[in-house]
């Protein structure tokens, strides 16, 4: 399975790493490697996130890596 960042999702994340920086770098770097590494967790795993509790119908999964969330669905092979 292939994890997929979309577009938005690849911006978001990447806004989200810049903002924290900018207060303490080092808190970049403690939310970027545990963002990381539960995001490759989904490639072997990719139902591992919880179904979102507030959107129970719609085919989506989420990940919390505090205070973020992911969301995600799974596409044939690939998680995006």
């Amino acid at each position: 399975m292939k994890v997929k960042f979309t577009p938005s999702a690849k911006t978001q994340f990447l806004s989200a790493l810049s903002y924290i920086r900018k207060d303490k770098p080092s808190a970049a770097i403690d939310f970027r490697k545990p963002a990381e590494k539960i995001l490759r967790r989904l490639e072997d795993f990719p139902e591992s996130g919880r179904i979102i509790p507030e959107f129970q119908e719609l085919p989506y999964r989420e990940v919390v890596i505090s205070p973020y969330r992911f969301f995600y669905k799974i596409k044939a092979d690939v998680v995006c």
